[in-house]
């Protein structure tokens, strides 16, 4: 993989496991409402599109809602949420091994995550991931999520590179196509959270274990931030 001077990376899925504690979230919110709660694997489903995705979701399988009753558990997952960002979330085995290895090598780093900015920046505090990123972006109100490429755009230009000298690490077939939006070269981890088959990739591009990622950096960008 020729060329590779930054790396950005999804999130949830791909560098922690945060299934278990969006499924806190969902069935503590659901539970205020009456009704049933969702197993981990239904709650993996929905992961991938942002939260209010997540929360329509788990509403539709449990019996649907309309606008005022979405925005009332919207809410209450938040504030559950917001609680428990890391009450179960932890780092996929060998990520820090990964991330302490692209550091040494001086290549800039940042997350790219539909997750909100506040849980996210929260999760890599708690995690002790946060430094080894130099930008993290989220989901911000009135900003367009993935696939849309904006938001992995200006994580790589806020890294100092272009984005042929990128490469982008996901878990799901919405970071796939958020990379090639982007025109940027992706990486699939294939021990997350994937719903849809990504028939393109050959094995070169993927890996399902972060000791044996096969990403080696060969430069750094002009401007970077290290």
């Amino acid at each position: 993989m020729p060329n590779v001077k930054a790396i950005v990376f999804d999130l949830d899925g791909t560098l922690i496991h945060s299934a278990p504690d969006l499924q806190l979230a969902a069935n503590a919110a659901l539970h205020a409402i009456g009704r049933a709660p969702l197993d981990l694997a239904t709650i993996i489903s929905f992961i991938g599109d942002g939260v209010e995705a997540l929360v329509r979701r788990a509403l539709d399988a449990t019996g649907g809602a309309d606008d005022a009753l979405f925005q009332t558990v919207l809410a209450h997952f938040l504030d559950v949420y917001a609680q428990n960002v890391t009450t179960h979330t932890r780092p996929y085995v060998d990520v820090i091994a990964a991330l302490e290895q692209f550091r040494a090598a001086g290549i800039p780093l940042g997350i790219c995550t539909n997750k909100p900015t506040g849980p996210a920046r929260a999760i890599c505090e708690q995690l002790a991931l946060a430094p080894y990123f130099d930008v993290i972006v989220g989901a911000e109100p009135g900003q367009p999520k993935k696939p849309d490429p904006a938001s992995l755009l200006a994580s790589i230009k806020a890294l100092g590179c272009d984005p042929d000298q990128a490469l982008y690490v996901g878990d799901s077939a919405v970071d796939y196509q958020t990379a090639r939006n982007a025109q940027v070269r992706f990486r699939h981890f294939s021990g997350g959270y994937l719903n849809t088959a990504l028939p393109e990739l050959g094995d070169a591009d993927r890996f399902d274990d972060w000791a044996k990622h096969g990403i080696t950096p060969t430069g750094r960008c002009p401007s970077n931030l290290l």
